[in-house]
């Protein structure tokens, strides 16, 4: 599903359903010990697949510890991201000379729960979003939006972006805008364009930052 909304330099990986925990390696095996069972699941199967996308570069089975504010690292020369909900699990990856950054996000293709969208929009993104009339449940797509261009601001810029802090513009025939409201010299630019896709039951958003 990732792939059909990424570029055909990225490599991706996904399954619908959870892989045995003898797949981690042993360094990775920490970084789970406290946690529940379902957080277990999610990581083990998110570098199960992170690991699948890096080999389709060339780069050999490794762990990929976990960096500032959770973030995965990555094997030197290339950059990614991994998503995770329920019954679906994805990562995306690229060379790093090919690609500054990847941020992906997948979310059950249902509305937020309620107070939520004041939360995470402006009023002016909420008045936006019932502009687009029915089809998809739009303010999931506008809080993807948001969390896969989280992930490709995060490992360029190293600072914290709030909800807030970008606006934005989802096209329904499958792309959306983000414009930043905040500058950083490690960016390089004020919008990102990314895309969109519901299938299965499930929202997927993806944003491709090539060099």
């Amino acid at each position: 599903m990732i792939e059909r909304i990424l570029p055909d330099w990225a490599a991706t990986a996904e399954e619908f359903g959870d892989v045995p925990e003898d797949t981690l390696f042993p360094e990775e095996r920490p970084l789970v010990a406290r946690a529940t069972g379902m957080r277990r699941r999610e990581f083990v199967t998110g570098r199960h697949c992170a690991r699948r996308a890096l080999s389709r570069l060339g780069v050999p089975p490794g762990p990929i510890p976990r960096g500032e504010r959770g973030a995965p690292v990555w094997p030197p020369g290339t950059v990614g991201s991994i998503t995770h909900c329920s019954g679906y699990r994805a990562a995306a990856v690229a060379e790093g000379r090919v690609a500054a950054a990847i941020g992906i996000d997948a979310e059950p293709h249902g509305p937020l729960p309620s107070g939520v969208l004041p939360t995470v929009a402006s009023p002016g993104e909420i008045a936006a979003l019932g502009a687009l009339g029915p089809g998809a449940c739009w303010d999931r797509i506008l809080f993807s939006a948001k969390e896969a261009v989280y992930k490709v601001w995060f490992p360029l810029t190293r600072r914290w972006l709030d909800f807030a802090q970008a606006v934005v513009e989802i096209d329904p025939d499958g792309g959306f805008t983000a414009s930043l409201l905040v500058a950083d010299p490690a960016m390089g630019r004020r919008t990102l364009d990314g895309r969109w896709l519901v299938s299965d039951g499930l929202v997927a958003t993806a944003i491709a930052l090539p060099r």
